[in-house]
């Protein structure tokens, strides 16, 4: 499932890699993904948006190479002006050198950094680091249940195998559309951060199926794809917080009502977990204290209320918890 959704959103830790595969997974249990990420299978680095993810091992050689344009314009736009002169190539081999011996966290990188580097900001230099170079979180960062620093070394290290040569934008965009297809352009766009895709989805149509949203956007996706029928039952879900479908496409509406936007995706970038009915956002949900406490956005009908908290107490199986109220 990591694979299947091109990674997960995990910039939050520990909670949502391990809760959006709980909604997506029967039976999933937390020490599976545990395994995973202690192996070396999976990890955790900057990506799509130049956000950190969970990926797997494979698509962290070939992804991380493809998105080095986003990570490189959100340094310049945050950084630019504080690394004025300064030669990246020599901060990015020194950055190798310190966190190949060892991980560390950007606070011990910057402050190793600064004396090699007089007068720049020693939170900008590690930041250079980051942008240039493609470093994984180590565990215990992430792990369910445990915690540690956000410590850093690079993939090649860590995985022991150097990044994809010659990663495929086409192969990435192909993902993409098998995880979330059907998309448009902008879609694409949004999930990954990169701009273009009208050309590459040119070149990719004839293996592509078309279709026409109710605003007359093309949308592209693989002829294979399973599309249900729209009176297709759509059970009550609890969505992770920063859950992929939410984060996924330009236009947000097919899942989130755009009244319902600013209640789940807050100012501050923090986006909460969700209540879906009927496929579609109708509520949050928080675990505050040992109570899961389902917010819903309208008047629930007394069957969606029962499922609420069927779900919600599916959910406190989980993750542990004492009880659940619905609406409140």
């Amino acid at each position: 499932m990591v694979g299947h959704l091109v990674g997960l959103q995990a910039q939050a830790v520990p909670d949502p890699p391990y809760l959006g595969l709980w909604s997506r997974l029967d039976g999933f249990r937390p020490e599976a993904l545990t395994e995973l990420i202690e192996g070396r299978k999976v990890v955790r680095v900057a990506l799509q948006r130049g956000t950190i993810h969970l990926v797997t091992a494979e698509d962290c050689r070939t992804l991380r190479p493809l998105v080095q344009p986003v990570l490189d314009r959100a340094l310049r736009s945050t950084y630019g002006k504080r690394l004025a002169g300064l030669d990246l190539a020599e901060v990015w081999a020194r950055g190798r050198e310190l966190v190949e011996r060892e991980p560390r966290t950007f606070q011990q990188l910057g402050a190793l950094l600064t004396p090699e580097f007089p007068g720049y900001d020693p939170a900008a230099l590690a930041q250079a680091v980051r942008a240039g170079l493609a470093l994984v979180q180590v565990p215990p960062r992430g792990l369910w249940g445990r915690s540690g620093p956000a410590a850093h070394t690079t993939a090649e290290h860590w995985l022991g195998q150097p990044l994809d040569p010659a990663p495929s934008l086409d192969a990435m965009v192909l993902r993409y559309l098998a995880a979330f297809g059907p998309a448009t352009a902008a879609d694409v766009q949004k999930w990954c951060g990169l701009t273009g895709f009208g050309p590459v989805l040119a070149r990719l149509a004839p293996e592509l199926v078309l279709f026409r949203d109710e605003q007359g956007r093309t949308l592209y996706d693989l002829p294979a794809a399973p599309r249900p029928d729209e009176d297709t039952p759509a059970p009550v879900r609890l969505l992770a917080p920063f859950d992929n479908l939410l984060l996924s496409h330009a236009d947000r509406t097919r899942v989130l009502p755009e009244e319902y936007r600013p209640r789940v995706m807050t100012q501050n970038g923090i986006v909460l977990g969700a209540l879906l009915l009927d496929g579609l956002v109708a509520g949050s949900w928080r675990i505050e204290g040992g109570t899961l406490r389902v917010r819903p956005f309208r008047p629930l009908l007394r069957a969606e209320a029962a499922a609420a908290e069927a779900e919600g107490a599916r959910l406190l199986e989980f993750t542990g918890g004492e009880r659940v109220v619905v609406g409140g």
